[in-house]
Parts: C-alpha cells; sequence; structure tokens
C-alpha cells in the first residue's frame, strides 16, 4: 500500500535540537527564558518587525491583539470570511460581532473596494468597527496600501493575521508589518512550526510589553502574586522558542521548497483544461504555503469533490479550500459584504499537498493521481518527464 502523502506537515531540520539541548541543559523548560527573547528578537530581523511577543499560538495572538486595540462586549470588527475559523473566534472570545467582507479574484484576499463600501456604509449609520482583521491568505499577502488607508481614514486599527504567510512579501515587505498589530502562526502545517505557537508584532513597544504581561497571567510587580487585571497562559515556552530558532534558520529554504512544488504542479498539470491556479498578484511573492486551484468541471471532467476522493482513494490527502465563515454555522447570524467570490472559490477550490518535505516521488504520485481523474482510465505517463 502506498505511504500516506499529508497536505503539509513539520519539517525538522539539522538546528533545532541544538538549541532544544540548550534548553534542558540549562533547565530554561518553562516559559519564558533566554531562547524565546532571542526567537523574539531573530524572528524581528528576519520580517522586519520592530516589537515581538512569542505567545502559545497564533490564536492567542490575535485575542491578544484585539484586546490590546480595545475590542469589547458589543463591539463589531471587520474580517476577511475566506479563512479558517480561528480568525474569527477570538472576535467572539471577547463578546463582540464579527461582520465578513468578501475576497477578491487577483489574490482570494480581503476586497479592499468592499471594505471601503463597508466602512463608508458604517460610519454613515455612525457605527464604526472597533477593528479590522485582514488575513493573507495560503502564504499571499492581501493588497494592504488600499485597506490600510481605508482603515487610517476612519481611525480604525488594522489587524493583520499572517499565520498563513511567513516569508511572503507586499512591496519588498513582509505582510503582517503594516498594521498595528500583526499576528504568526507557527503551528504544525504552517511554514515553519514550533509544534504549537505564535508571535505578535507591532511597530508600538507598548503594545508589545502590554501583550507579554498579559500573556503571563498579567501579574503586577510585587514580590507576592498580585494582579490588577485578568490575563492569560499564552507565553511560548523556552523550549519551544529553542525550535524556533532553528526553524528560522532553514526559512528561505522551506519558502524555495514550496514555491518549488507549486512550479511542478503548475507546469504539469497547468496543461490540463479547466484546472486554474491561485494566481500570484503582481505587488509580491507568495511562499505558495499551500498549492491552491480552482476545477471547472465541465472542462475538466470531474468536480472538486470527485478529484479529492479519487486521491483519497490513492492515500493522498487534499482538502477545499476554507469554506467562508460567513457560510459556517456557528456565524450564520452575522452580516457579510460580498460573498461571491469566497463562495464560489469554496465550491471549486482545492489544496494539494504542499509540505517542504514532499519529494519527487509524491509530487508525481499527486500529478498521475490528478491527471488519471481527467484521463480516466487512460494513463497519460508524458507529464511525469518533467520530474
Amino acid at each position: 500500500m502506498n505511504k500516506p502523502i499529508l497536505l503539509s506537515t513539520p519539517h525538522i531540520g539539522n538546528y533545532e535540537l541544538d538549541f532544544v539541548k540548550e534548553a534542558f541543559e540549562t533547565n530554561w523548560i518553562a516559559p519564558v527564558g533566554p531562547h524565546v527573547d532571542a526567537f523574539e528578537q531573530e524572528f524581528c530581523q528576519i520580517t522586519g518587525a520592530a516589537y515581538a511577543a512569542a505567545v502559545s499560538s497564533g490564536t492567542a495572538a490575535l485575542h491578544l491583539a484585539l484586546r490590546l486595540v480595545g475590542v469589547e462586549a458589543g463591539d463589531e470588527v471587520f474580517c476577511s470570511t475566506l479563512t479558517f475559523t480561528a480568525t474569527a473566534n477570538p472576535i467572539v472570545y471577547q463578546g463582540a460581532k464579527p461582520i465578513f467582507i468578501d475576497s477578491d479574484r487577483i489574490s482570494w484576499n480581503m476586497n479592499p473596494d468592499l471594505l471601503r463600501e463597508a466602512l463608508e456604509q458604517r460610519d454613515r449609520l455612525g457605527k464604526l468597527p472597533k477593528a479590522v482583521i485582514v488575513v493573507h491568505l495560503y502564504g499571499q499577502s492581501a493588497d494592504i496600501d488600499p485597506i490600510l488607508a481605508a482603515c487610517n481614514q476612519y481611525d480604525i486599527p488594522l489587524i493583520e493575521d499572517a499565520a498563513e504567510s511567513l516569508g511572503a512579501t507586499y512591496k519588498g515587505r513582509s505582510p503582517g508589518t503594516f498594521g498595528r498589530i500583526g499576528i504568526y502562526s507557527f503551528n504544525g502545517n504552517k511554514i515553519i512550526t514550533t509544534s504549537g505557537g505564535g508571535m505578535l508584532v507591532s511597530p508600538e513597544p507598548e503594545l508589545a510589553a502590554k501583550a507579554r504581561f498579559l500573556a503571563t497571567q498579567a501579574r503586577d510587580r510585587a514580590p507576592h502574586y498580585q494582579h490588577s487585571e485578568i490575563g492569560y497562559n499564552y507565553r511560548l515556552s523556552n523550549v519551544l522558542a529553542g525550535i524556533g530558532r532553528g526553524q528560522l534558520l532553514a526559512l528561505n529554504e522551506r519558502v524555495a521548497a514550496r514555491r518549488h512544488n507549486f512550479e511542478m504542479y503548475a507546469s504539469t498539470l497547468g496543461k490540463l483544461p479547466g484546472l486554474e491556479f491561485m494566481p500570484e498578484a503582481n505587488y509580491g511573492r507568495s511562499t505558495r504555503w499551500l498549492t491552491c486551484l480552482t476545477i471547472n468541471s465541465e472542462a475538466f471532467g470531474a468536480n472538486r469533490e470527485q478529484v479529492r476522493l479519487a486521491l483519497a482513494t490513492q492515500q493522498i490527502e487534499s482538502r477545499p479550500v476554507w469554506k467562508p465563515l460567513h457560510l459556517q454555522p456557528v456565524f450564520s447570524e452575522c452580516e457579510y459584504f460580498g460573498g461571491a467570490v469566497a463562495e464560489d472559490l469554496f465550491a471549486h477550490g482545492l489544496c494539494l499537498p504542499s509540505g517542504s518535505n514532499l519529494t519527487s516521488e509524491e509530487l508525481a504520485r499527486v500529478i498521475d493521481g490528478i491527471t488519471t481523474v481527467h484521463y480516466g482510465t487512460h494513463k497519460n505517463q508524458n507529464h511525469l518527464l518533467l520530474l
């Protein structure tokens, strides 16, 4: 039986173990420690962020971000609809209400024109949102300039969810470093991983410092345990930060490997009718965290779900693109602007195995599996020559 090919698995290299050993040898096992401090500093050097706070997950970073910009019960927060539920869940943690914004076709990210229209409408109603969360989806930056301009016009803080886009660029800069706060994820399926972890960044030192304070149970400066605010157990451990330091050293290699995966898929499957890959916007460089495509069933001969199930029979994992949050049962009563683009991408979009540790043989199996669906029982071998 074929070995399973998963969507995006952790890729551990040669550097991580040395940092972890150091944590054990010095007994820095608990949260905080020298690796945490160094990880924050090195992360800033790589991304260009001014200040950073390492935390236990990207979701924790988003929750802290919303609290730091003052989101409270009853507030509204505008949010990309084509994303994982973890983007919007922290809005609800704060007792606030998400309002969802549709995608554009150029980047699959938040549509800047729809955002501006939504803000204009809310301004007329005298009910502007307390914050805007923009997601940089599948390794590609949203079109930040017009999004940030719209937020600045109404003095609304922009929070960037760059969980999927570490290593990408927007006009030469890292997404996540433009708004008031940016967040990243180091979950096991991301470009780099600490098994579980996240990072909050900001150009404002007081916000990063407050994030660290809240993430360590909001303990006041006192010889005894004193707390004047509600805090959280969100700080990253020194051991996991050591893994992150090792992973950062290989970031460029991981991005190059995922872009190579995309190039192999595009050069082979791109010849088949009915398949269209997620475009790369001309304002930046995508990491191709996941290679995503849409399937026109009439031209290709099978729909998205038929392709996914056919791959599954060969032990190849693929997944539909994110189900828009405005279609999720838990957010069914939330308002949204647009919706047609995200809904169409969900109906026809598929994510292919994209890990930076995929072998050429595994890529060939995925390509052959999809090609076989198109040609039926006849397998076209010519595409394998390109691998």
